[in-house]
């Protein structure tokens, strides 16, 4: 009989994506894979293969909402756990596996009330919440980042953050530097899209040379409300541009950059390290911990990105720092061999060997 994992993980895509990620290693590998999320993790789990199956659960935080949200939290994360504990009971996995966000409580939470073996993987470079809370009460505990700011007396093995399949079939893809034909340039805010880049990225394009935005080909994530005016600045300075909520072919995207300005998401920086591309990188100021800064700092370390930090970016900043690298090749040529030299494209199956241990 096919062994059975059971995959925990929040609603967002700095969760999500290397769940999934794990998730098409095991089906390669024979397994049977069910994800358990709430129903903001179900909108980011679309890529997620047909044979996973989706399990949605109550979920909830006492750290966010209204003082009747926060009253209500314990009942709804209570139901989740019941309702978890039901599932596996009927239908017990050899092993959960979460990966954070607190949707990941109530699987999580049932398996250590039936014993079933238990292991999480940290993206970030600072330990989250949920994570933090479950590092002692796991047979392992898995990190993206390294290092990684873990609790007192909790031990961790450095895996890497596991990219999806569309990113693995993309891995090392032969970097163009900038020269005298069209400079294509991402802009990514996370799977939710940034306010901050809306309001930069465009105005710091426009104070680029004259001769050099007629070359440029950005694709610009920004948020529905931001669209018109990030079109609007784009166009008065007459740059190419495509604007969406939310690209599909980011793999794709990154191939053919030049140059990714970003935040710094675990997925993002695993993705930029696997594929092996020049990054400005712009760390969300609110993250917990700090945890994006963290994120960032091997590839600052390294020379693969520039890091400018909400507090000091504007658009003059950012244009001096696209035009240093937009205009010289081989930096540019080297940020993205060290990008390279950072990437662990192997991560899903070092993961997957930790699975298989613990299950066993």
């Amino acid at each position: 009989m096919a062994k059975y994992a059971l995959i925990a993980a929040g609603g967002t895509g700095g969760h999500m994506f290397p769940a999934q990620a794990l998730a098409e290693m095991l089906l390669e590998q024979g397994w049977r894979v069910a994800l358990s999320t709430d129903e903001r993790g179900a909108r980011y789990a679309g890529g997620f293969p047909a044979a996973v199956t989706r399990e949605i659960v109550s979920a909830a935080t006492t750290a966010r909402g209204g003082p009747l949200a926060k009253l209500a939290a314990p009942f709804r994360i209570a139901s989740g756990v019941l309702a978890a504990r039901r599932s596996f009971r009927a239908d017990r996995p050899d092993i959960v596996v979460g990966f954070g966000g607190y949707p990941t409580v109530p699987a999580m939470t049932a398996a250590r009330m039936l014993a079933i073996p238990r292991m999480i993987h940290e993206q970030n470079g600072v330990m989250g919440r949920v994570n933090s809370l479950f590092a002692r009460r796991v047979h392992k505990v898995a990190c993206g980042t390294w290092p990684t700011e873990l609790p007192d007396g909790v031990d961790a093995v450095h895996t890497g953050n596991p990219v999806r399949s569309a990113v693995t079939a993309r891995a090392a893809s032969p970097y163009q530097p900038p020269g005298q034909g069209p400079l294509h340039v991402v802009v990514i805010g996370g799977s939710q899209g940034a306010r901050i880049l809306s309001d930069v990225v465009p105005a710091a394009m426009a104070r680029l040379p004259e001769d050099l935005r007629p070359r440029l080909r950005v694709a610009h994530q920004a948020r529905a409300e931001d669209q018109d005016r990030v079109t609007e600045t784009y166009r008065a300075a007459g740059i190419d541009a495509r604007i969406r909520p939310f690209f599909e072919d980011v793999p794709e995207l990154f191939a053919q950059a030049q140059l990714v300005i970003a935040r710094s998401g675990a997925s993002t920086v695993a993705d930029l390290t696997v594929i092996g591309r020049p990054a400005i990188l712009i760390p969300l100021a609110i993250a917990t911990g700090d945890h994006q800064s963290a994120n960032a700092r091997p590839l600052a370390d390294s020379g693969a990105a520039l890091i400018l930090p909400e507090s000091i970016v504007d658009p003059d900043t950012l244009a001096r720092d696209m035009l240093a690298i937009l205009s010289d090749p081989d930096r540019a040529a080297g940020m993205a061999a060290a990008a390279l030299s950072l990437g662990r494209p192997d991560a899903a199956r070092r993961l997957y060997d930790i699975v298989t241990e613990i299950a066993a």
